[in-house]
């Protein structure tokens, strides 16, 4: 289930359920395959104008909360 308040969001509808950012159709996979590919945030901000800085940095911090701690 996602608030209002999430930066990704799943749909059914839209791009056939992958995570997106909210009121986009950008897969949040793409944010992770420019940085796995060695681009920069403002790379990936520039390919996809739809996403602001806030949106991509919220979701990297959501993602490392689903990081197992370190010991």
């Amino acid at each position: 289930m996602t608030s209002r308040d999430d930066v990704i969001v799943k749909d059914p509808q839209i791009m056939g359920g992958a995570p997106v950012f909210r009121g986009t159709r950008v897969p949040l996979q793409a944010l992770f395959e420019y940085l796995e590919g060695g681009e920069t945030l403002e790379e990936f901000l520039d390919g996809y104008p739809s996403v602001s800085r806030e949106m991509a940095i919220r979701a990297l911090e959501e993602a490392k909360q689903l990081l197992p701690a370190r010991i």
